[in-house]
């Protein structure tokens, strides 16, 4: 698979490269590869193998509104629809006039394709706009997602879907009765090392698998306006559970391909910290599997950085440290033996994300993180709560089933085995 990459941070979030392929170590020794010979002249390479497919021509590709310009949108999301395939960057949408013009003069975007969020609706007049990718507080979610298909258009929303279950089922019956797509912004679910550890699962390469863990958190910056309103219960739902814990339940979710059939929940909040006035801070919780398998997780606002998965099976482990970066994951196995490190060359997430709801909508493939998944992390996120407030066990066996398993549905991307 070639060498790995030890300093990904030199790789730039737009060099879409080869594979970088996995490292070997055994018993500590790394096993040597052969490498073929390097022509020292200027020569015609063979196309590589992996090499991203041609972006479609502007014409056919779905023109996107993007609702909210706050750090996500401006440090990702707009970057992202310059290497999609099957999308174009058609409109801006901001409470903020001179920001919308400044995004807009930078991203060919035109002043008559600059909303605000009063004249929101206007979009329905709009024919290159096809479908909204709204980046707003999530407590304004079904608001905007309500207001974008009155308007006929699509609806990519990111993750919680929504505050409550109210909002998320309002959500899911807008986008039946105007026929249009409603889809959860879950990169990870598209993302290569994710995918490749799905597949890997799925072919039982470790095994039975016993206990996934998860230690997802951060301390939150009551100066920083991107965490402000992070702070506020009405508009962020919860604390750092809904924010970034959320990745740690969606992740065991789609790792094991089942779903938690009851939860128990500890929450903390030092006394004092004014971080913590609405919303919580620590929470640990556990979900049992109906395959026996037992998840443990925490989450907070105030812990030192912390972003790791592990998946431990009867045959090896397997680990995601970085697990949820924009570029620089990491996986790690241990099994049979052999020691290795996958590090495939950086994608952009948001842009396949993106890509693969323009494929649903115009080719009629399963949305993988539909509105119902989104429905089903909202509704164990609260269970979760309930379970912390409560100091009771929480069943959560509702039924459900993803519609669509992103380790089958979702098409190869780069390096993904």
């Amino acid at each position: 698979m070639g060498e790995k990459r030890e300093d990904s941070a030199s790789v730039t979030r737009r060099t879409f490269v080869g594979a970088a392929g996995a490292s070997l170590l055994a018993g500590g020794a790394a096993i040597a590869q052969a490498v073929p010979e390097v022509p020292n002249r200027a020569v015609g390479r063979p196309r590589p193998r992996d090499l991203p497919a041609e972006p479609l021509p502007d014409d056919r590709r779905l023109g996107f509104a993007v609702v909210g310009l706050g750090k996500l949108a401006l440090s990702e999301i707009v970057d992202a629809f310059g290497v999609t395939r099957r999308a174009r960057l058609a409109a801006l949408v901001s409470g903020d006039r001179d920001k919308a013009r400044r995004v807009g003069a930078r991203y060919g975007v035109p002043e008559d394709a600059l909303y605000g969020y009063e004249d929101f609706d206007r979009i329905a007049g709009d024919p290159r706009i096809d479908a909204v990718y709204i980046v707003l507080p999530n407590g304004l979610h079904r608001e905007f997602a309500e207001r974008a298909f009155r308007a006929g258009k699509h609806v990519l929303c990111e993750k919680p879907l929504a505050t409550n279950v109210a909002d998320c089922e309002a959500m899911i019956a807008a986008a039946r009765t105007a026929g249009r797509k409603l889809m959860t912004a879950y990169r990870c679910q598209f993302e290569p090392h994710n995918l490749t550890a799905m597949r890997m699962l799925r072919r039982g390469e470790l095994g039975e698998i016993k206990v996934v863990s998860a230690d997802i958190g951060r301390a939150a910056d009551p100066t920083d306006p991107s965490d402000q309103w992070r702070l506020d219960r009405e508009l962020a739902g919860s604390g750092s559970l809904f924010d970034i814990g959320i990745y740690a339940l969606n992740g065991a979710r789609f790792l094991l391909n089942e779903e938690p059939v009851e939860v128990r929940a500890q929450l903390f909040a030092k006394p004092g910290d004014a971080r913590f006035a609405e919303v919580e801070d620590v929470v640990a919780w556990q979900m049992r599997f109906p395959s026996g398998v037992l998840f443990n997780g925490s989450t907070s606002y105030s812990y030192a950085f912390s972003n790791s998965i592990q998946v431990i099976g009867t045959g090896g482990i397997m680990t995601f440290d970085p697990a949820i970066e924009y570029h620089a994951q990491r996986l790690r196995i241990r099994a049979g033996g052999q020691d290795r490190v996958i590090q495939w060359s950086p994608i952009d997430q948001f842009a396949r994300e993106i890509d693969h709801f323009c494929a649903s909508i115009s080719d009629g493939i399963p949305v993988v993180a539909d509105g119902e998944e989104g429905l089903q992390d909202v509704r164990l996120m609260l269970a979760i709560l309930e379970a912390g407030r409560t100091g009771r066990a929480v069943a959560t066996d509702w039924g459900y089933r993803r519609s669509a398993d992103p380790a089958t549905t979702v098409p190869d991307g780069q390096g993904v085995a």
